[in-house]
């Protein structure tokens, strides 16, 4: 088994990779995925948000307001680092479930978004990040999933720098190019998660 992780900027396109490392074979565990799971009605996720953030971000059916607690935490670290503390050891342990389900020789993508930010790289054999200039970043935001600037710009001022994903990146994927051309990335870089895999002294080179 290898196990990646994959991280990148909000906005960089990581979503896009993963579905892409998907239809290539890979077995995906999709950290934000988990993250609303353990935070579904009834859970004990929910109930310790509720403790630390109020009733105010439930909505009237009694689900998470997600928007309405990223207003609260993106614009604050300190009450971000609240939220981290819940839910990240419920990631965390449902996380590892999936992984011991998965094949012995599969490739075993983690989708990570606070990778860096979280010193989380150590876990696995293999760290890619799917890197977009910051111009890119907030046009897509703002384009494509209808945020304001001003909420854009503090989603990315919360996470780690560009420099920073770099910096714990053994596979960088760029993603300032065209569909066509990160389909073509994403299969050369397939290509050497299969040979690490399978190959002598497969994991962390």
């Amino acid at each position: 088994m290898l196990k990646v992780g994959l991280t990148g900027g909000i906005g960089a396109g990581k979503s896009e990779v993963s579905r892409l490392l998907v239809a290539h074979g890979a077995v995906l565990i999709d950290a934000d995925r988990i993250a609303r799971e353990v935070v579904a009605p009834g859970t004990p996720g929910l109930a310790a948000v509720v403790d630390a953030f109020g009733e105010e971000v439930l909505t009237a059916d009694g689900s998470l307001d997600r928007p309405k607690l990223g207003s609260i935490v993106f614009a604050d670290p300190e009450k971000l680092a609240v939220l981290n503390t819940i839910v990240h050891p419920l990631v965390g342990a449902r996380s590892r479930e999936l992984e011991e389900a998965a094949a012995e020789d599969a490739v075993v993508v983690h989708d990570v978004p606070l990778l860096t930010e979280n010193g989380l790289a150590p876990l696995y054999d293999l760290v890619v990040v799917v890197d977009a200039s910051p111009e890119t970043q907030l046009d897509r935001l703002v384009r494509l999933r209808g945020m304001t600037e001003q909420d854009a710009r503090a989603r990315m001022a919360a996470q780690a720098t560009r420099e920073q994903r770099r910096a714990v990146a053994d596979i960088v994927i760029d993603n300032d190019v065209p569909l066509p051309e990160l389909e073509q990335r994403v299969n050369d870089v397939w290509a050497e998660l299969v040979r690490r895999a399978h190959g002598p002294g497969a994991g962390r080179e």
